[in-house]
């Protein structure tokens, strides 16, 4: 499996997780616990602006408007969490939204299967757009950074409802977005360690595999 970063913009970096042999299935006592508790401190907290500005900043360099509806994933889950309503969906999913919490960093998480070869990153072309929800909500993605097959599948705003996991979903690939002018975008490798690590804990995943990608090279990843 491939990973390609065809961003050209020298401050994003990505940190990305393949994991096999995981399971999709009800959150387990310990990730809530977990959960419990980083929500707990986080309702007290405001989200820090460095952070804020510069995945926003990022989002907008392709000529993306990350404002309103169309603001990073990361802000939704921080506003989640100091209203109470911060959402619990399964154990998957549950690891990917703790880990975007940790870091207030927008993280896709999408079934691997969705994807006929390599995993593209890339902006949104004109005229491109993909259902995000149930109801068949669309999202525009021209100018927006996007995790792509032979079309989008994922961003830091919203995933394709194509992309999202499946009951039967047992392969998965994380992507974490995020700019080196800030520290939580330079201590990537970090952050993708934490994402294998719980992803193998709660998720039971048999293997994992990261890489952080630079803006200007190709990568492979054996998975």
């Amino acid at each position: 499996m491939q990973i390609e970063n065809q961003v050209p913009d020298l401050l994003f970096v990505a940190g990305v997780v393949f994991a096999r042999g995981a399971a999709v299935g009800p959150v387990p006592g310990p990730l809530a616990a977990e959960i419990d508790a980083l929500v707990a401190r986080r309702t007290a907290e405001e989200f820090p602006a460095d952070i804020k500005e510069s995945v926003r900043r990022l989002l907008k360099r392709g000529g993306f408007k990350a404002a309103g509806r169309n603001k990073p994933a990361s802000e939704y889950l921080a506003q989640a969490a100091r209203e109470g309503r911060f959402p619990r969906i399964n154990n998957l999913v549950d690891v990917n939204n703790l880990l975007s919490l940790e870091t207030y960093l927008p993280i896709s998480l999408l079934d691997l299967a969705a994807f006929a070869g390599p995993v593209v990153l890339r902006y949104g072309r004109p005229g491109e757009k993909y259902v995000f929800n149930s109801s068949g909500q669309e999202i525009e993605l021209e100018g927006l950074i996007c995790a792509c097959s032979d079309r989008p599948l994922g961003n830091p705003v919203k995933d394709s409802m194509a992309g999202k996991l499946k009951d039967r979903t047992r392969d998965v690939v994380g992507i974490i977005y995020g700019g080196r002018d800030v520290e939580a975008g330079r201590l990537m490798g970090r952050h993708v360690r934490r994402f294998a690590e719980l992803l193998t804990k709660y998720g039971g995943a048999a293997s994992v595999e990261t890489r952080v990608v630079p803006a200007d090279r190709l990568l492979s990843a054996l998975v």
